[in-house]
């Protein structure tokens, strides 16, 4: 029986410590593990070792829109990250609103992902707001459901959804915008966009729905996640529906705990949604971070093409790529300036998201080996021409960074070395 050992690895959190793999789990851990000549042994000396991280918020834009992003190059680009299993997104084409549709996005993944690829099923049909999809043939098949893109503007259109969610334990992850209060913004609601003329979003959009949300979720005892907050409302929203015990769940993304909207150019590198805000919203969410009010980080992986991002702020369509400089950034900015420990990062990229979407992975005896080793001291900068994600457009291209990726294995396999 042939075995990958991973030798004089530092676990994070712990001591320098072997792993050894056997038919993609963690079959032993210990000092000085003992390979025979028939093993495949990985030197992992000088890095950290960790559980592979989980993105439960990208775009693979496959079906539909394969000129943006495909699942091969989305899912190489997330082992390059560290990324073992990444959760997609349905704004799609089709989007996965029924069984039949869902089947042209998984029969993509099956060809092509090289990693766990979990879809979404949209929360309406058509991700359109007006009709439910059916969640008891499709929750089994689906990480969860999501209208991901649009914020579902009926509230009883979110009480049904939640209601039959409830029956099958399902999770509702929303994106949360109440369209009547964007009036034609697309950057933050702040200095910035008075400064230069922008029309802005304001936070109550974002709160606003995540409010009504939370009180549906804890009436009804729905499992309830919030993509992508940015607001300082949103996290003290969170924090005290957790305090009084409901299912409710956040991410945020790293690009708004790094910047704040006095940050951007005139480039649309520094346009998403929801936008990059307020130095006292980002004060907040690193807040949100530190006293676990926030779960997990996710990238929010948007790729567009180059054309599609190349007209300013005003016109250039809303996403940046985040799956191959995520861990680096976070690194760089919260744990080498002391904001946060290496394990709490971990704990925040990988450990939160799998115990919330239910997902395998660990680092005990028994788990799947989905495995990152972290050269956390590794100095470089980034160059967005080497991305294997089709998507070239991010804000961190040509910073420096402090550590990287070293190694991605998923279910026992090297699907990414440097």
């Amino acid at each position: 029986m042939s075995r990958t050992i991973i030798k004089n690895g530092h676990i994070v959190g712990g001591e320098i410590e072997d792993i050894a793999i056997v038919d993609g789990k963690i079959a032993e851990r210990g000092n000085n593990i003992i390979a025979t000549a028939e093993d495949e042994v990985i030197d992992a000396s000088g890095l950290m070792v960790a559980p592979a991280f989980v993105d439960v918020h990208v775009h693979l834009r496959e079906p539909g829109f394969g000129y943006k992003e495909r699942i091969e190059t989305g899912t190489m680009a997330a082992a390059r990250g560290g990324y073992s299993t990444v959760c997609p997104m349905p704004n799609l084409n089709p989007v996965p609103d029924t069984v039949e549709n869902l089947k042209v996005q998984q029969d993509i993944i099956d060809r092509d992902a090289k990693i766990e690829v979990l879809p979404y099923a949209a929360i309406t049909m058509g991700r359109k707001g007006e009709e439910l999809v059916d969640v008891a043939s499709l929750h089994d098949k689906v990480c969860a459901f999501s209208d991901d893109g649009s914020g579902v503007q009926v509230d009883g259109m979110m009480e049904r959804a939640m209601t039959e969610a409830v029956k099958y334990d399902a999770l509702i992850a929303a994106h949360c915008e109440v369209e009547e209060l964007l009036k034609g913004g697309y950057i933050h609601d702040g200095e910035y966009a008075r400064e230069h003329g922008h029309k802005g979003i304001c936070s109550e959009s974002e709160w606003a729905q995540v409010k009504r949300d939370i009180e549906i979720a804890e009436r009804l005892g729905c499992r309830y996640h919030v993509c992508h907050i940015s607001t300082k409302e949103t996290v003290q929203l969170v924090r005290e529906a957790k305090a009084r015990g409901a299912k409710v769940t956040c991410e945020t993304g790293p690009h708004y705990l790094i910047f704040t909207d006095m940050d951007l150019e005139e480039d649309a590198r520094w346009k998403m949604n929801p936008p990059i805000r307020s130095a006292e919203d980002r004060a907040a969410l690193i807040e949100g971070i530190k006293d676990g009010t926030i779960d997990m980080i996710a990238t929010d992986h948007a790729p567009h093409s180059v054309e599609e991002k190349s007209r300013g702020l005003k016109d250039s369509a809303m996403g940046i790529v985040g799956l191959e400089t995520a861990f680096a950034a976070l690194n760089t900015h919260l744990v080498k300036k002391g904001v946060i420990s290496l394990e709490h990062l971990v704990r925040i990229m990988s450990l939160n998201p799998r115990k919330v979407f239910r997902i395998e992975g660990g680092l005990n005896i028994g788990d799947r080996a989905d495995i990152v080793l972290l050269d956390t001291k590794k100095q470089w900068r980034v160059d967005s021409t080497k991305f294997y994600s089709m998507g070239k457009i991010t804000m961190f291209d040509r910073r420096d960074m402090t550590g990287d990726i070293a190694m991605t294995i998923h279910r026992g396999k090297v699907v990414y070395k440097a």
